[in-house]
């Protein structure tokens, strides 16, 4: 009796460990073609150099911004991938940070991007997790082990939107995409602060840009962006902050970042933090 249980603990044990195999493959093809419908995505675009003689009319700090980050002349962003460390909340109800490694590509021509992420959990387990906005389609995903799908959703009018404000506040890991070439409309607040505006498949959100004296931007908020809060989507405040900023490829961007929501005491609760650990750029030829 003892030898058959063993035979069938190791035959239960190497089934576990093929659906695990071909789940984890089969999760990581379904990265490779997001990333392959994102470039297919892009459109065609005239702007292929900074010119900061076209951004006079900009709002100052907007400006300043430019000719702090950019490069009279240089190449504009065609493509982005950066690897990422750091610690995320999975509720506002809850705690517990859990650490993460994740890769990111992004397409500011799309515009869109890719998120993969390995969040770590108890006993040595971990689910991975994708966000993306492809298409004008925002999409999640969370799976075990980064192989079996415990929930996924894409396509949500709200979902989109929110995936569209995640892109225009990261867009500072890739400013060339904050140009207003690449559709985004700058509306001044004062010397120190200015909304972007970005449009896309019928998709349109609003950010305001909060800048350092220096130039650089320090952090985004918005009134009202989507969230997925108890199973309802809702509009809720939101805030991010920009620190560390380095020279990359000619570009000037932050190194760490953290986002959060606002609670209904009015409270910053961060969910998000994070830092670059790799960033290369793609320019236009």
């Amino acid at each position: 009796m003892a030898f058959w249980f063993l035979i069938a603990s190791v035959v239960i044990a190497l089934a576990a460990a093929a659906a695990v195999w071909f789940g984890q493959k089969r999760e990581t093809a379904r990265v490779e073609g997001l990333r392959l419908a994102l470039g297919q995505s892009a459109a065609p675009t005239a702007c292929t150099t900074v010119d900061f003689a076209t951004l006079a009319a900009l709002p100052p700090p907007v400006l300043r911004y430019f000719r702090r980050v950019l490069n009279d002349g240089q190449k504009v962003i065609q493509a982005a991938y950066f690897s990422q460390t750091g610690a995320l909340r999975t509720s506002l109800q809850t705690a517990h940070w859990s650490a993460f490694t994740a890769r990111q590509w992004v397409v500011p021509a799309a515009p869109g991007f890719v998120w993969s992420a390995r969040v770590a959990m108890p006993l040595a387990t971990h689910v991975g997790v994708q966000d993306s906005y492809v298409a004008g389609a925002g999409s999640g995903r969370v799976s075990l082990l980064s192989a079996l799908a415990v929930a996924a959703e894409s396509g949500q009018p709200e979902l989109n939107a929110g995936a569209l404000h995640r892109y225009l506040a990261e867009a500072v890991w890739y400013p060339t995409a904050l140009l207003p070439q690449f559709g985004v409309v700058w509306t001044p607040i004062n010397d120190h602060a200015a909304l972007a505006t970005l449009s896309d498949h019928g998709i349109t959100v609003t950010l305001e840009f909060r800048f350092k004296p220096t130039g650089e931007v320090s952090g985004i908020y918005s009134p009202g962006r989507y969230g997925r809060f108890a199973g309802q989507y809702r509009q809720v405040p939101w805030e991010g902050h920009f620190a560390d900023d380095f020279e990359q490829a000619g570009l000037r961007v932050p190194r760490r970042g953290e986002v959060g929501w606002y609670d209904e005491q009015g409270a910053l609760q961060l969910v998000w933090k994070g830092e670059l650990r790799d960033a290369r750029y793609e320019f236009v030829s």
